[in-house]
């Protein structure tokens, strides 16, 4: 497109403090935090879409030719709340971009958007848009906001299994099945930056997140857990009050090929325990949680993330578009 278009193409390797941090949807590990690659360039097209809003970016390399850069962001309601909209960009505009690199060996150039510089000067984020609560939630029951808590979430794995060693060492991205609008299961669907809500009934709560319209129905009335051959993607929930404290206990689940993050699958046996308290000064509510799952882990699976409070949040709708979830999955 465009010869007439004068653009221009600067790779820059710059040391960055990387964060615990990965895409929202699928594996962080295909991309270079370590490096930075600032783009010039114009808009081709501006994807407003799930599971990934895109930007597409010509430039021209340092040779002369003209190339066309996938920049990719969080979904539609996390850009949003961040200060992106519908029509931010349009075709034709030019503007300048800084992103963290694909790193695998591939004929199109990716990348995962770090800053953009619009035509008017605003400069937008991919993850701007948490916000810490000036408002004391009086139980767990609301909406809350998983945002912050991602740059200190934790997720802290002891040794794997043979199997799992293996299967880590096998697994590409085409495994995910988030490329195909298959939800990630708990604990990582807690741990999502998105926004959450958690409904009080008497005999059960509801647990929605944001991603992938996920509902999880907790009970609370005293059952135990079905026999083996009833797992679904989010598993069977059971839970209980300690105090102010609500503890759930999830089993049940299908197997999932990247049941665990990072291409270590989960299968029949395993098993989550998650505590649901309210921080000291009760705007967070902090998520802590257990996996076991011996067939692929020798030690158990910790970690824990906050999330904030904020009562006048809503959970927007998330109409994931399997075309574009499995985009960035190249030749």
């Amino acid at each position: 497109m465009g010869e007439q278009v004068k653009s221009s193409y600067v790779v820059g390797i710059v040391a960055v403090f990387v964060t615990f941090q990965v895409s929202g949807h699928h594996s962080g590990t295909i991309f270079d935090r370590s490096s930075i690659v600032t783009l010039v360039g114009t808009v081709t097209h501006y994807d407003w879409t799930n599971p990934h809003v895109y930007v597409y970016l010509e430039v021209r390399d340092a040779g002369g030719e003209l190339r066309e850069w996938q920049l990719e962001l969080d979904a539609t309601a996390i850009s949003m709340r961040s200060g992106w909209a519908p029509n931010t960009l349009i075709p034709g505009d030019i503007v300048t971009v800084r992103g963290n690199p694909d790193r695998r060996a591939r004929n199109r150039d990716h990348a995962l958007l770090v800053s953009l510089r619009t035509p008017d000067g605003t400069v937008l984020g991919p993850r701007t848009g948490g916000r810490a609560s000036n408002v004391r939630a009086t139980g767990i029951e609301g909406v809350w906001d998983g945002l912050r808590g991602v740059n200190t979430r934790t997720y802290i794995y002891g040794e794997l299994t043979e199997k799992a060693i293996a299967a880590q060492a096998d697994y590409e991205e085409s495994d995910n099945p988030t490329s195909e609008c298959v939800a990630f299961p708990s604990p990582t669907i807690v741990s999502a930056p998105y926004l959450h809500e958690i409904e009080v009934r008497d005999d059960r709560i509801f647990i929605r997140t944001e991603l992938f319209n996920v509902e999880r129905t907790v009970f609370m009335d005293g059952r135990g857990h079905p026999g083996n051959e009833e797992r679904t993607n989010q598993g069977h929930s059971i839970g209980w009050w300690e105090g102010d404290i609500l503890v759930v206990e999830t089993t049940n689940f299908s197997d999932s090929r990247s049941g665990h993050r990072n291409g270590i699958p989960s299968g029949a046996q395993k098993r989550v325990v998650e505590r649901f308290e309210l921080s000291e000064d009760q705007t967070q509510l902090v998520v802590s949680y257990t996996v076991e799952d011996p067939e692929h882990m020798v030690d158990p699976m910790t970690g824990s993330i906050p999330w904030d409070y904020v009562p006048d949040g809503a959970l927007s709708p998330f109409d994931c578009d399997p075309n574009i979830a499995s985009r960035y999955i190249f030749d």
